[in-house]
């Protein structure tokens, strides 16, 4: 059994001192309450809505200030974190995660790979690869906010034996029934735990959720209030789904590009 906190956190675009000061506080608390895992939204200390010209001023690196304090942090809350960042390489920026083991370690990093709407004038698509990682709570896959609305990456990282899928995002009001429809969805169609992180203001939806592998969902967060969810995580309900829902075990690979030939 692990706990796993999503931090709803209400950003304010461009103050990223207030912005960091906050998520620390906050992680602080769900640690203090026994998290294993810490998820922060994605964005979270830039904000959502700035320029191109303001992204670049404020992206960094993993190697970079803000990913090596929350390593440190890590260590000392003795937690796995799931850290987004607006990351710079040269003259591109991404809209990226840093995955830090509660040694603080830093397992991995990943770059959404659908750039969504006007993010598009000053994010670049991240790479379409997903890996699962291997972390001491488990087999986590991660995606960014739109990356969940496309069935197949889920799909790639349950193949892989991802047991629980971590998607930080910025979710608006006027896509709310997709954040409804689709995470749950996601969860069910892979037989797997989902943790979606969104944030409050600046136009979204708030409603942070942590779904079962049969698309239940175990408990989700205010729309409009900052919030610590914190919850248990079953990793036995996964076999116990799947028993009775088979998805996976009937899923016919073939399909999948490179997958086993048909031909005999």
């Amino acid at each position: 059994m692990h706990k796993v906190a999503a931090i709803q956190m209400k950003p304010d675009s461009g103050k990223v001192e207030a912005n960091q000061q906050q998520a620390i506080q906050m992680g602080e608390q769900a640690a203090r309450d026994g998290a294993h895992l810490i998820v922060f939204p994605e964005l979270w200390k830039t904000g959502y809505h700035l320029t191109k010209e303001q992204f670049l001023e404020l992206a960094e690196t993993p190697a970079g200030k803000t990913v090596s304090l929350f390593r440190e942090l890590a260590k000392k809350w003795r937690t796995v974190i799931v850290l987004p960042f607006a990351e710079k390489e040269e003259d591109r920026l991404y809209i990226s995660l840093a995955v830090i083991e509660n040694t603080g370690e830093l397992l991995a990093t990943y770059r959404k790979s659908f750039v969504w709407g006007k993010e598009k004038a000053s994010f670049t698509d991240g790479e379409r690869v997903y890996r699962t990682i291997h972390t001491s709570v488990g087999n986590i896959g991660v995606l960014i906010c739109y990356d969940i609305e496309f069935p197949e990456p889920a799909r790639l990282l349950a193949l892989q034996g991802a047991e629980l899928l971590i998607v930080p995002s910025v979710w608006s009001f006027p896509a709310e029934s997709r954040w409804d429809i689709q995470l749950p969805a996601r969860a069910l169609d892979n037989t797997v735990f989902l943790l979606g992180v969104n944030t409050v203001g600046e136009g979204s939806c708030g409603k942070s959720k942590l779904v079962a592998p049969d698309g239940h969902v175990l408990c989700e967060a205010p729309r409009e209030e900052t919030c610590i969810l914190l919850h248990e995580i079953d990793p036995s309900l996964i076999g116990v789904t799947r028993a009775s829902i088979p998805y996976l075990a009937d899923y016919d690979q073939t399909l999948l590009p490179g997958g086993p030939s048909r031909e005999k």
